[in-house]
């Protein structure tokens, strides 16, 4: 009782008044231990017991070795196990835990053999080591087994396979997932946990529709239920519909948890919309707030919605910071152009919490605010370089056309290491930057001839160059080279999107075209008399009849987005232009710098141009601009 009720010194006073205590004092006191996570103290008491022990007490020192799994428990956990008396070699329960115990030490091979000496397996010795394949990223392993049972399954093993096929994602996962599913037991067809991981598994499958029947069918939905699918929207690309499902739950009077918070807050992060995200949070019980976890996530989504104040705010209330909150932070002030304070805190970060995380976005942040000595110099002290890290070298030098450097920096990868095809894929978008034609071709053939069968890069990369031609005034050559490319890859080319809504190039879909299009014109004049001139090398196609170089360029699904903003509030002092793709449009930063204001009065107009890797923010400030609307 007082162990349940947390009050572990009262129950260890009572536990020392015991005068001659027996082994099940003995396991009553260690199971307390393990459940309030003391472990620690379980193995203390399990070394000063001298009686002999009982199937319940080598259950929970095998459970308490394995929520340790360090050197002590494994010494402890493997004398235990050879020491185990013969009655009971033959005790699923004992030996279950035993399984698992070898498992969180890594010790598949003893594990693997304790399995195989259990004579008379049952249902839940073969879900232990299944788990533990699937835990230890083996789920291969875990279906074989999976299709050697004869038994029927529980809760648990369903469960478990369904994470195994989730995992694995492959021809064979898709059809015992999906077979497994079909033919459910009908007692489990209303397990919220075994139907929350077949969710789980076919949004993992992509196969959305067949997720979102699993759903309608449970009864009773819980917050795990929810969560499952709306953390499947999130793997599909279809975060949006998470905001809805939150929505419902409120409908449903069901209160979201921490996990659903996170969720809801890793959208906002997503869409980086200042205003919903403001939205979402004042809904947030204050309860949640203070959780380090949702803390970590309102840094980050602060920080991609560029409200970097409010991002600091959370960071300073945090007490305790981990290695997240650091690196949510670093990362905030990087994708804010605001790289030397980026570094300032990462200096300030505890060694021991800088991982490749923190690292990389450190290195980010220099890259994207031109920092290159200062990138270099923790480039330099970082002790064990992963590929990531180097890929973000090689991205920082490739920005500022230091090319030569970064092919170095690329053979001194390869001398040890395969090639990285996202390396390549840094260095040709700086080569586009830089119009560096012959580089370009070199690193785009170089790319074909070393990763043959990565298809979607490739394509993206064909897209470059023939940009490149493009602009260089090669238009036939590019549109034959990007025809041949896609025709060769026998790939299609993402479009390219921008939102707050969501619009293309030449986009005339929207109820409001006439108006967003008359809008844009008008920005534009505005924009010419102050002095901008458009730049024709971001044209990338040939002219049509009736087409101009600029009237191209005000094509862009940018800038019909930031037109779009104004008709919709003409006095509008911020604007979020969100693009799905890492294109660097200098030209449109010529025009935003040059105009982006449109009231009669005089204000600071802010516009946030942002791509996926990064925003870059234009303010415009005290113009006077008489409005058309």
């Amino acid at each position: 009782m007082l162990i349940k009720f947390g009050d572990i010194q009262n129950a260890e006073n009572l536990f020392q008044s015991i005068k001659k205590k027996d082994i099940i004092t003995y396991g009553a006191m260690m199971k307390g231990y393990v459940k309030n996570q003391m472990s620690e103290k379980a193995l203390d008491l399990i070394e000063q017991i001298e009686l002999n022990l009982n199937n319940v007490a080598y259950t929970i020192a095998f459970n308490a070795c394995a929520e340790l799994a360090n050197d002590r428990a494994m010494k402890i956990g493997k004398k235990l196990l050879d020491e185990l008396p013969e009655n009971l070699r033959n005790n699923n329960v004992v030996l279950n835990s035993a399984i698992q115990m070898l498992i969180k030490f890594g010790d598949i091979q003893n594990a693997e053999n304790l399995f195989q000496s259990i004579k008379k397996k049952d249902i839940i010795t073969y879900g232990v080591l299944m788990n533990g394949y699937v835990k230890k990223q083996m789920s291969e392993k875990a279906l074989d087994l999976f299709q050697q049972i004869e038994l029927d399954l529980n809760n648990y093993a369903c469960t478990i396979v369904f994470n195994a096929c989730a995992e694995l994602t492959n021809d064979r996962a898709m059809k015992i997932g999906k077979t497994l599913l079909d033919e459910l037991p009908e007692n489990l067809r209303n397990d919220n946990i075994v139907l929350t991981s077949a969710i789980h598994m076919l949004m993992k499958f992509g196969d959305i529709q067949n997720a979102e029947n699993v759903f309608q069918s449970i009864k009773k939905k819980d917050t795990g239920t929810y969560g499952a699918l709306m953390n499947g929207y999130n793997i599909n690309g279809l975060s949006r519909k998470c905001f809805k499902i939150l929505e419902e739950m409120f409908e449903e009077n069901i209160s979201p948890d921490e996990i659903i918070w996170s969720i809801v807050i890793n959208v906002c992060s997503r869409y980086r919309s200042l205003c919903r995200s403001q939205y979402i949070i004042n809904q947030i019980p204050s309860e949640f707030q203070n959780k380090k976890q949702i803390q970590n996530s309102l840094i980050r989504m602060w920080g991609e919605c560029s409200s970097i104040e409010k991002a600091e705010n959370v960071f300073e209330s945090i007490v305790d910071r981990d290695a997240i909150t650091y690196t949510a932070m670093i990362n905030a002030f990087g994708l804010n152009g605001m790289g030397s304070e980026a570094i300032q805190l990462y200096r300030k970060m505890p060694n021991n919490l800088r991982n490749e995380v923190s690292h990389i976005c450190v290195l980010n942040a220099c890259s994207h605010s031109g920092l290159l000595q200062e990138a270099w110099s923790i480039f330099n002290d970082i002790p064990i370089k992963t590929e990531k890290i180097f890929t973000t070298m090689v991205d920082c030098l490739s920005r500022l056309f230091l090319f030569d450097e970064a092919e170095n920096l690329i053979n001194e990868y390869e001398k040890t290491n395969k090639p990285s095809l996202v390396m390549y894929m840094s260095l040709l978008s700086g080569a586009r930057n830089n119009r560096n034609q012959n580089l370009s071709e070199m690193i785009y053939n170089r790319m074909k001839s070393m990763f043959p069968n990565e298809k979607d890069h490739l394509i993206s990369g064909a897209i470059l160059l023939a940009n490149i031609y493009s602009s260089l005034g090669e238009h036939e050559l590019a549109k034959t080279f990007r025809y041949n490319q896609i025709k060769e890859l026998k790939t299609n080319v993402k479009p390219g999107l921008t939102w707050t809504e969501e619009f293309t190039a030449h986009d005339n879909s929207h109820p409001k075209s006439a108006k967003i299009s008359s809008e844009l014109q008008r920005l534009t004049s505005e924009a010419i008399a102050d002095g901008y001139q458009c730049d024709p090398s971001w044209v990338t196609r040939p002219l049509k009849q009736g087409e101009t170089n600029l009237s191209v360029l005000c094509g862009h699904s940018e800038r019909i987005a930031i037109a779009y903003n104004f008709v919709e509030e003409p006095d509008t002092k911020f604007i979020q232009i969100i693009m799905n793709q890492d294109v660097d449009d200098e030209d449109l930063h010529l025009l935003s710098e040059n105009n982006l204001s449109l009231t009669s009065t005089s204000y600071t107009n802010k516009t946030f141009i942002r791509n996926n890797n990064r925003r870059r923010p234009s303010i415009k400030s005290q113009k006077n601009i008489s409005s058309n609307n």
